[in-house]
């Protein structure tokens, strides 16, 4: 593996790898088409000019600076130059509406905001002309593209002017940038990561450039990561996921990391770049293989043929070769073949050609989508972490990937259970504390430096960690034939986004007799199952409304059923009744997280007529919901929702003890 020089700060070991390899890339942007490339020597003067700027205008040692924007080189650039001064980043998500932005920044005491563009831009003076955040005094933009018309407003400055008063400032005080960088230690605030806030607030999770460093460095050595990486950063910055893999991955270990031009361009910028480094949560590799399968359902007759040929050989023989299990010399040559006509051109057409390590995390990804990319040969592996842990605490080794397990401890990790099967850990990556808030730090972090994560699990017979389900919504059914029985709603939950036509679900059933459910319909997988079938509809509530997606659904939420018959700890976690929703589950409408995690209190609250109507044996219920358009309007949706009875089964013990 090769990095930078021994440092104890970000800024340090950017500088180690400008005067080490000054002329190699360290980010590339993607513009009008063409993809601009940032060398080191270059992003180190860029920060040098911008720390500059940032000191003149009263950023001090300490202060917060609020960074907020799709992945930019500038914008990681400003995080460094903050840094460089002994002051702190603190990332919040892009698409975050302006309130949601109020409690952070000011919780935060936030007066200087680096933001991407014209958008941002609004939500900033918003927040402060409507005073939500009066102290907000300074914002500077990197894209002016829209911001002509906004007057000589002397709040407001582009990155560029901001990095011409650095010049003139670095002319008077020359020694200034190096002396702030050398005063740079370990123990430092390196940035602030504000949680999702399932239950309340978001906590600012407070991690130092000890924390970061150490299991950024880590992970590289597991995966023998080099700087000759190529990483594709799309995610949210302000997701300490993506902060690991481009930012703090990225200066341990000096890869490139590329940005692309837009959300709308990812696919394409993908292939272009043919990633060695990887990492997406289940739904994009979800997404990847729905619009494969969309696109073979409309092949030709011996094209499907052809691939449904080689994909069954690739599920038989793929995943062993990939382990590096012996596999029979006509096998080899079938694969060798297959990879010709179908594995290896559709690794490049998914921009996965290049990949040598893939990681997925976040949620639990079915076995079908795992095993589907291991048999056309992608490394794909899972991980465990958190915000609170700066990611790595497990890793799957090669060659020991499964579906089931979230691999490993890694390098400084310990694992322990408690009496209730919370799992609890120990590691260098462990969050300083959660700002201005000890009650908080006290409840996760005890006086002996372990973290309760809050999930319930256990380590298999192999080492590796399996989660079941977060503790806290771990329950137990009461009354009817499966009373006392353990309910893990995500565990339910997770099997049901396995399939293709399901995009999200949600379960109930703590305290009660039988599970029940709520489900959204991937539309785009659906409305192609439609349109082969000549059924029309007018819209997602009507697609979803239709008797025939009914069936469909049905037959998933059955097949489930079957399968957790066959497990005697949850065979009781089978679903009853179930309805689709007439709207899919949105973040704007306080239903998910920006991380798209499911807001299951806020979700029980807004839609508790519909629970009712599902416990209470209705074929149907109207409803009526308020929704936020992209655009900011307000407006509704309203529609007589089907409820829907699905089989369950007797439970594999009980059936053997039966015969």
């Amino acid at each position: 593996m090769t990095t930078a020089a021994p440092s104890s700060t970000f800024p340090q070991l950017m500088l180690a790898h400008a005067a080490q390899r000054p002329h190699a890339p360290a980010l590339r942007e993607k513009e009008y088409g063409i993809w601009q490339t940032l060398s080191w020597a270059q992003l180190a003067q860029l920060v040098r000019e911008l720390a500059h700027g940032l000191a003149q205008a009263g950023l001090r040692r300490g202060d917060h600076l609020l960074v907020v924007g799709e992945n930019r080189p500038r914008l990681s650039a400003a995080m460094l130059a903050a840094q460089s001064l002994g002051a702190i980043p603190v990332p919040l998500y892009q698409d975050a509406v302006a309130a949601e932005f109020v409690f952070p920044v000011n919780n935060a005491e936030i007066a200087f905001a680096v933001v991407e563009d014209q958008e941002q831009v609004d939500k900033m003076l918003e927040l402060r002309d409507q005073e939500h955040c009066p102290q907000l005094r300074r914002i500077w933009f990197d894209d002016p593209r829209g911001l002509r018309a906004y007057g000589e407003d002397p709040s407001l400055a582009a990155l560029d002017s901001l990095a011409e008063q650095g010049r003139a400032h670095a002319a008077l005080h020359p020694h200034f940038f190096d002396e702030a960088v050398a005063q740079g230690q370990a123990g430092d605030v390196a940035a602030m990561f504000f949680t999702s806030g399932t239950t309340g607030n978001p906590k600012g999770v407070v991690h130092t450039h000890a924390s970061l460093i150490d299991r950024a460095q880590a992970g590289a050595r597991f995966d023998k990561l080099t700087c000759d990486e190529e990483v594709l950063a799309y995610l949210p910055p302000a997701w300490i996921g993506q902060n690991i893999f481009s930012y703090a991955q990225w200066l341990v270990c000096g890869y490139v990391v590329n940005c692309p031009e837009s959300s709308a361009t990812v696919t394409i910028d993908l292939k272009e770049i043919g990633p060695s480094y990887y990492f997406a949560p289940p739904r994009v590799f979800e997404g990847l293989l729905t619009s494969v399968m969309i696109r073979m359902e409309d092949a030709s007759a011996p094209k499907r043929w052809l691939f449904n040929s080689c994909m069954a050989l690739a599920r038989r023989v793929g995943p062993a070769l990939m382990d590096g299990k012996p596999v029979g010399a006509l096998d080899r040559l079938k694969y060798a073949l297959g990879n010709l006509a179908i594995y290896g051109p559709l690794r490049n057409t998914l921009g996965l050609s290049r990949v040598r390590v893939a990681y997925t995390a976040g949620e639990a990804i079915g076995p079908d989508l795992f095993s589907f990319y291991r048999s056309i040969g992608i490394n794909l592996k899972q991980l465990y972490g958190s915000t609170e842990t700066a990611v790595f605490v497990c890793l799957q080794p090669d060659h020991e990937a499964r579906a089931d397990t979230v691999g490993v401890p890694i390098e400084g990790v310990e694992i322990k259970l408690s009496e209730s099967g919370e799992i609890l850990v120990k590691s260098p990556g462990l969050l300083k504390g959660y700002y201005k808030n000890e009650a908080a730090t006290a409840e996760v972090l005890t006086p002996e430096g372990w973290y309760h994560t809050g999930d319930a699990g256990f380590i298999d017979s192999h080492g590796h960690l399996k989660i079941i389900d977060r503790a806290k919504d771990v329950g137990r059914l009461r009354g009817g034939a499966f009373d006392a029985a353990m309910f893990a709603p995500k565990y339910v939950e997770n099997k049901l986004k396995f399939f293709a036509h399901i995009k999200e679900a949600v379960a109930f059933g703590d305290g009660r007799e039988k599970v029940c459910a709520f489900i959204n319909i991937d539309f785009d997988a659906v409305g192609n199952w439609a349109e082969r079938r000549n059924l029309p509809y007018a819209g997602y509530t009507d697609l979803a409304q239709k008797p025939e997606v009914y069936k469909l659904i049905c037959e998933c939420v059955e097949q489930v059923n079957a399968d957790l018959a066959e497990d005697e700890l949850l065979a009781g976690s089978q679903i009853s009744r179930f309805l689709i929703l007439h709207k899919e589950l949105d973040a704007d409408d306080g239903e998910l997280t920006r991380t798209r995690k499911v807001r299951r209190g806020a979700i029980a609250e807004k839609y508790a007529l519909l629970i009712a109507a599902l416990y209470e044996g209705k074929s149907s219920q109207f409803i009526e919901t308020a929704v936020r358009f992209e655009d900011g309007r307000a407006g509704s949706v309203a529609a007589d929702l089907k409820i829907a009875d699905a089989k369950t089964f007797a439970p594999a013990n009980t059936a053997k003890r039966a015969a």
